[in-house]
């Protein structure tokens, strides 16, 4: 697991490439604490920061094959390459390392682009063929890990993080307006749009080719389901024993290190289930982590301390009180790159350093299971809004929405009409392609109502939930509404959100590497054949995932109905304890400067937030999403000053 940069052309503005290429590593060293290297050749450079996991003493990159023909830097992990290794060795290839980054080179020189087809993995990698003078960019199919890109006078760059861009000369951080406003509807920008503007990241499943000062993209998987009515029946046992040995071997596989292993443990199924499969795998029992809260609504310690007590794990947790998340919230959106809504990445960074600190390098998680098996609450919902649609006057139906959040006391004491019209229920056309999503949507747009005039004017009428509308694939309406609000979790918000902001950044800001087993693209790719009522069977969630965790965790963690991750959110920042740092973002000085948010509406919801408990979505994503963006603007941007002229003034691209 590492970072690295590079670039493909001349280094504009920079009479030394060994110099840029070392600055653009040093930006992105907290990937790769345990070494450092570049290369620089005539039209090439190349930079690589290490974090030694697999071939700990031979794995220095960037690295070239035998024949002085190919260069690769890596990022990530070849789960099966040993499985590879032996292949190539039967062909007659032999290796000067035990490092999966030489199976892959190697790999690549044997089949070329084909190679992606053969790897089981979460990677990201460039590799140059000297000899054609030709660069091939790749990232993993879910996109567990990152990968950006930017042109500039000519010149491809590409890096895993965003900040080893913004050291060449001349690449400057200025936020997409686009971009924030789909963040501000979907939690996140649709790819290959990031926040800053003009620099893109390549999407997961994808490869990009630059040739001759040319670059071409295209798709080498893409996530698939058969049309409605086409999933062909099976025995239930069979295809439980099936993901039983998929998920094993995927756990097996995400345990091959030269260093230990260990896992998140958040007291719920998904990763339960992980630790309960790996705790047998590791030699010296496993270590497990956690996070802990001050308050009962967002605490699962008690079911944390059960699973680790019942797998006999070594167990360590870190609290993360409101004031904890405040005091790393500006960190996290220095890792991040983006504005975010929520404060759930700030306790995840704050485990990650606890992971660290406890001399580890490695956790499995179960992150993914939610998208992967229908184990969100949106799934229930969709299914609950339909049901309402049949009989729209009905007063009995609508009530199934408190079923669906108990953890949500506001909802107690709301009436039938309230819920259904909270919910969209019989108001959504139900063959929308976006269907499931758009109460969600709709939501998080709320916040909206703290823009400025001028951000408004500059978007227009643009609709961000149109354009992701836009780039659904060809067969989408054949699906089955499950699986289609399965596909917009699967291929938006998760690779955008879930294993970004809350994923590798957080992981990666202390160097820990996050493995994710139900994202093995063979479970990925099985889970996506079976029925639908295998995974939402009426409206319990996982259905099959929970018939194969039931041998092997406690009935409490079995069967316990799925509770979100989520952390305080402006409770966090207000108060007597609140930092500095939000007051000097929030104040209508620095709002006036940044020109995206309206001053006064701002500093009444600040007032607000730290007089009242607030309990709304609306106004909780408002406060984050505009702190955030705040921050974002302060740590990359030149000025927030010379920043407003260029919202006001920039045309939408789409």
């Amino acid at each position: 697991m590492c970072g690295f940069a590079g670039f493909v052309g001349e280094a504009y503005g920079s009479g030394n490439p060994e110099a840029l290429l070392s600055s653009m590593a040093d930006a992105i060293a907290h990937r790769g604490p345990d070494g450092q290297g570049v290369l620089a050749a005539p039209g090439i450079g190349l930079a690589h920061v290490r974090l030694s996991i697999v071939g700990l003493s031979d794995g220095q990159q960037p690295m070239t094959d035998a024949e002085n023909r190919f260069t690769i830097v890596f990022n990530g992990e070849i789960f099966n390459y040993v499985e590879l290794r032996d292949e190539l060795k039967a062909r007659g290839i032999t290796f000067r390392t035990g490092s999966d980054t030489e199976v892959l080179l190697q790999l690549y020189a044997t089949y070329g682009e084909a190679c992606l087809s053969r790897l089981n993995g979460d990677y990201a990698f460039a590799i140059w063929d000297h000899r054609e003078r030709r660069l091939m960019l790749a990232r993993d199919r879910m996109g567990v890990r990152p990968l950006f890109y930017t042109e500039h006078k000519g010149t491809l760059y590409f890096a895993s993080e965003i900040k080893a861009l913004l050291q060449v000369p001349g690449i400057e951080a200025e936020l997409d307006p686009v971009a924030l406003d789909q963040i501000f509807t979907l939690w996140a920008p649709i790819p290959p749009r990031t926040a800053f503007k003009g620099i893109f990241e390549l999407e997961p499943g994808h490869l990009m080719i630059a040739q001759n000062r040319r670059t071409k993209t295209r798709p080498y998987w893409a996530l698939d389901f058969p049309d409605a009515g086409d999933h062909a029946e099976a025995d239930q046992s069979a295809r439980e024993e099936e993901l039983r040995a998929l998920l094993t071997d995927a756990t097996r596989l995400r345990m091959r290190a030269d260093v230990p292993v260990g896992a998140y443990l958040s007291g719920g199924l998904d990763s339960s289930l992980i630790s309960a499969i790996a705790a047998p795998m590791a030699p010296n029992g496993l270590n497990t982590f956690s996070v802990t809260f001050d308050d009962a609504e967002h605490d699962e310690s008690a079911f944390q301390r059960q699973v680790a007590e019942a797998l006999g794990t070594h167990h360590r947790a870190v609290a993360s009180g409101s004031a904890d998340i405040a005091a790393s919230f500006p960190d996290v959106i220095r890792f991040t790159e983006r504005p975010v809504l929520r404060t759930a990445p700030a306790p995840l960074y704050r485990l990650s350093g606890l992971v660290r600190d406890a001399g580890m390098k490695v956790v499995l998680t179960g992150e993914g299971a939610d998208e992967v098996f229908a184990g969100y609450d949106i799934f229930r919902e969709a299914r609950v809004r339909r049901f309402c649609a049949r009989q729209p006057g009905s007063k009995m139906r609508p009530h199934l929405f408190r079923k669906l959040y108990p953890y949500l006391p506001g909802l107690k004491q709301q009436s039938a009409e309230y819920l259904a019209a909270f919910f969209g229920a019989g108001s959504d056309v139900a063959d929308d392609p976006l269907f499931s999503h758009r109460p969600r949507f709709r939501s998080t747009a709320a916040a909206k109502i703290f823009y400025s005039d001028d951000l408004r004017a500059t978007l227009g009428s643009y609709d961000a939930a149109e354009e992701l509308a836009s780039r659904l694939p060809a067969n989408f309406g054949r699906w089955h509404p499950l699986h289609q609000a399965q596909y917009l979790e699967s291929r938006f918000l998760l690779p955008g959100y879930i294993l970004s902001s809350q994923g590798d950044r957080m992981a990666m800001a202390h160097g820990i590497e996050g493995r994710f087993p139900f994202l093995d693209h063979r479970l990925v790719e099985f889970a996506s054949r079976l029925t639908p009522g295998m995974k939402l069977k009426g409206l319990d969630e996982k259905h099959i995932l929970r018939r194969v965790a039931k041998d092997v965790l406690p009935d409490i963690i079995a069967k316990r109905p799925k509770q979100p991750y989520r952390a305080p959110d402006s409770r966090s920042f207000a108060g007597n304890s609140e930092q500095a740092y939000v007051g000097e973002m929030l104040g209508e000085r620095a709002i006036a400067a940044s020109g995206l948010f309206h001053p006064r509406a701002v500093a009444k919801l600040h007032q607000k937030c730290r007089t009242t408990p607030v309990s709304g979505f609306r106004d909780n994503a408002a406060f984050v999403g505009i702190l955030s963006t705040q921050l974002w603007l302060k740590g990359f941007s030149k000025s927030a000053a010379d920043h407003s002229p260029a919202i006001r003034n920039t045309s939408i691209s789409l």
